[in-house]
């Protein structure tokens, strides 16, 4: 997170149980490779433990709020004890009779700030830590309030079940997108709505235009022109665990690299300004902003995009998204980054975490220094 963000919103809580960014778009886009140094935003840790699959030499992570930190923190302790089957019920993408008996065996691993955070805190541990957050709660809401409203439990299987590209248009236009879903959708989702449950309301500052109206479009693009069956994040919104899909840092195929490189991660309690002030010399290959940029003014999103460029090796690339405000390279930063439009343009189109309206890929040209 930037030091605007932390000026403007309340970060003494878990804002986010999981990551909501895809990591298979990301992992696209940033092409990590043996011995890169990335950055990464922390959020609850998925994206930034996808990034060590990969075999970089380093992964910082950093957020300003010592929730996220303790979820991550967690998710490092689950990875080094636990098995895999036994990560996703602790998640809640699974069923589990005793979360409570797996934290148990993941407390030791903890450092005793984490530790503290989570043993005050059973009550996220026995509904599964990945629906801790508001943003979570929001999407429950959504889930239980809403959405019985407007169809009922077996039509909602069969959005998930997807088909091809053929059957899910004629589903959605059929049998899904009727006048309830609409306007209950357009409702649920407005900036109103979304800044007293969702986000923070300091994060709609800079934001213009209808919010509902950008969402359901693109909840319209996850329904039809990708697979229902194949999106986690999707399945989580509509039945609040993972049914047919997991995420990147959840599937079995990644979970062994992402163990073996659990002592090239670390984590800080810290801005990416901070970051880089404490460490002068640093220099990255890879940078994961997830959308912090939404949440400053555009000079503050300039100083900052400069200041990182000026981190950056020849040849790093960042990526972000733009969720409600639209961000990317000024032209003043012309000489130092180079907008990778149709590489970004086409994993916005499979990005699977359907609410962003646009997806950023840069690359830096002059660098900060030799690898």
């Amino acid at each position: 997170m930037s030091t605007e963000a932390a000026a403007q919103a309340d970060f003494s809580f878990i804002r986010y149980g999981q990551c909501w960014e895809d990591a298979d778009v990301l992992l696209e886009a940033l092409e990590v490779g043996e011995g890169d140094v990335c950055l990464s935003i922390a959020s609850a840790g998925d994206n930034s433990l996808s990034l060590l699959s990969r075999g970089p030499a380093r992964v910082i992570a950093v957020d300003l709020n010592p929730a996220q930190l303790a979820c991550l923190a967690l998710r490092v302790a689950a990875y080094r004890v636990l098995e895999h089957g036994e990560l996703l019920q602790l998640v809640g993408s699974r069923e589990c009779a005793d979360r409570e008996a797996l934290y148990r065996r993941c407390r030791g691993a903890l450092e005793a700030s984490a530790r503290g955070f989570w043993d005050a805190r059973p009550e996220l541990i026995r509904a599964g830590i990945g629906g801790a957050g508001k943003f979570e709660r929001y999407f429950a809401a959504f889930r239980t309030k809403v959405l019985p409203c407007i169809h009922p439990r077996r039509r909602v299987d069969r959005l998930l079940a997807g088909g091809t590209l053929q059957e899910r248009r004629r589903f959605y236009a059929r049998s899904w997108d009727n006048r309830r879903w609409g306007l209950l959708f357009r409702l649920f989702f407005s900036r109103f709505v979304m800044a007293r449950m969702g986000r923070d309301p300091a994060f709609f500052r800079y934001v213009e235009g209808s919010v509902a109206r950008r969402i359901l479009a693109r909840a319209r693009h996850a329904a039809t022109e990708l697979d229902p069956a194949a999106n986690p994040y999707l399945q989580w919104i509509l039945t609040g665990r993972h049914t047919t899909a997991l995420p990147h840092a959840l599937r079995k195929e990644n979970f062994d690299a992402i163990r073996e490189n659990l002592d090239r991660l670390e984590w800080h309690p810290l801005s990416i300004e901070e970051l880089l002030a404490s460490e002068p010399g640093l220099r990255f290959d890879r940078c994961n902003l997830s959308d912090i940029f939404e949440y400053m003014s555009d000079e503050s999103f300039h100083r900052l995009l400069a200041t990182l460029a000026g981190h950056a090796r020849k040849g790093a690339r960042f990526a972000y998204w733009n969720m409600l405000v639209p961000r990317s390279r000024p032209p003043q930063l012309a000489h130092a980054l180079t907008p990778r439009r149709e590489l970004a343009e086409r994993l916005h189109l499979q990005d699977k975490a359907f609410f962003y309206s646009r997806f950023v890929v840069e690359t830096a040209e002059g660098g900060g220094g030799p690898r």
